[in-house]
């Protein structure tokens, strides 16, 4: 049986499009590029059922620049030959945050059952030291969670980030209260990261309400050293309808 590409499915609500929305998206982005491609609605449908396992390098091209992730970060098992960005390498320039979210230390993590689905919009929150910038500062992003099996996948919506043009993408994977994974954020173009790819690893606990996740993240800075700091994700709305994503499309803070 064919796994659902729940990430591609997250990503594509994230942008608040359509199936149809979608597949146009991607026609129109290959008909620019000189690369003109066939995608419709069904099309769609194979990738984010599984039935097809990745897409031919034509459509990798335009799903690249239609959601502006690469291909590797789409959620296809098989992996596609023909990559068109640069995905570089690099990390923030973090230290351990001086508020950190309590977290178990050395013990076995609680096995407290959860809510039955997590899918939802949550806000996502969290902390950093800038040892260019010698302060702390605080991310956040209203993310659109969506769950398959024992699979999370979350994607911040187009506008709700505090960083204008920051996409914020976590691949996670729930054990009992346990959740693990990865995290993946495109830093503005214009901003003090001058939009560089940072990436790295995730754990947190999910409270037995369901509504709250809390733990550390841990990623590598500038001078190659391995940092960490709080995340936190709390469960604003549990609905994933487009008028509650549009809702959420927005700075949270605003």
């Amino acid at each position: 049986m064919a796994t659902p590409n729940s990430t591609l499915r997250a990503v594509r609500m994230g942008l608040l499009m359509s199936q149809d929305e979608f597949a146009r998206a991607v026609r129109e982005v290959g008909h620019r590029a000189g690369q003109p491609n066939d995608a419709s609605k069904r099309l769609v449908q194979r990738w984010e059922s599984g039935e097809t396992a990745a897409p031919r390098p034509v459509y990798a091209r335009a799903l690249e620049a239609v959601t502006g992730l690469p291909i590797d970060s789409l959620g296809f098992a098989a992996s596609v030959q023909a990559r068109v960005s640069d995905d570089g390498h690099g990390g923030h320039d973090l230290v351990d945050s001086p508020t950190g979210v309590p977290v178990a230390n050395g013990a076995p993590a609680p096995q407290a059952a959860p809510r039955g689905n997590y899918s939802g919009v949550w806000l996502s929150t969290y902390e950093y030291f800038s040892s260019g910038r010698d302060s702390s500062f605080t991310g956040k992003h209203y993310v659109v969670l969506l769950q398959h099996g024992n699979r999370l996948t979350a994607r911040s919506l187009p506008n709700a980030s505090l960083n204008p043009d920051s996409p914020l993408t976590l691949d996670l994977q729930i054990d009992g209260a346990t959740v693990t994974g990865t995290w993946t954020e495109q830093t503005a173009s214009e901003g003090y990261y001058r939009g560089a790819r940072y990436f790295g690893a995730l754990q947190l606990l999910a409270e037995p309400t369901g509504r709250r996740m809390a733990g550390k993240w841990v990623g590598f800075g500038k001078d190659f050293d391995v940092n960490t700091g709080p995340w936190e994700l709390r469960l604003m709305d549990a609905d994933t309808g487009k008028a509650t994503l549009a809702k959420y499309d927005r700075p949270p803070d605003a």
